[in-house]
């Protein structure tokens, strides 16, 4: 009897394991978790891309014109892509060469330039976007909306912090 109790704990505590985790333990465990997930997920992004013909670099901000709209200017994509300006202009290079993006300037300001997408590049935003939902609601199929909700809240934290200056040995 002593023994079927004592399997029940351990069996418990494994299920439970990451309640019982130490403060920073927990805490490295989803940073850690972040990074592997970042990479697992442009995995397979890279993977539902191949058919479509455009790289995940150059789909980044494809979707994000996409989303933010006709004639949105150049700079919010690369701020939403989380890229640098130079960066963004070599992936618009190549979205412009191949008939997906049309760049002109921006009516209100003449030295920003606004980005809108062809025919083209709007029905291969809408393919990707598409596949894409179908992606997340196959892999969060099993995962509890407050779950995702509490991910990100997590997410925000991360992207509030500042980093902190080295501390000194003085």
């Amino acid at each position: 009897m002593q023994r079927l109790i004592i399997q029940a704990l351990i069996k418990l505590a494994h299920r439970f394991n990451g309640l019982f985790m130490n403060p920073d333990t927990l805490q490295m465990r989803i940073t850690g978790g972040v990074v592997a997930a970042s990479r697992q997920w442009r995995r397979v992004c890279q993977t539902t891309l191949i058919d479509s013909g455009v790289t995940e670099a150059c789909a980044g901000p494809l979707l994000m014109i996409a989303r933010l709209g006709e004639g949105v200017r150049q700079v919010t994509v690369a701020q939403a892509c989380g890229l640098e300006s130079p960066s963004l202009v070599r992936l618009l290079d190549q979205l412009c060469k191949a008939g997906l993006v049309q760049r002109t300037e921006d009516p209100t300001d003449r030295r920003a330039k606004a980005l809108s997408l062809t025919d083209e590049g709007r029905a291969l935003a809408n393919a990707i976007e598409a596949e894409l939902i179908r992606l997340r609601r196959d892999i969060f199929s099993n995962v509890d909306p407050a779950d995702l909700e509490a991910t990100l809240r997590v997410f925000s934290a991360i992207a509030q912090a500042t980093p902190m200056a080295p501390e000194s040995s003085s």
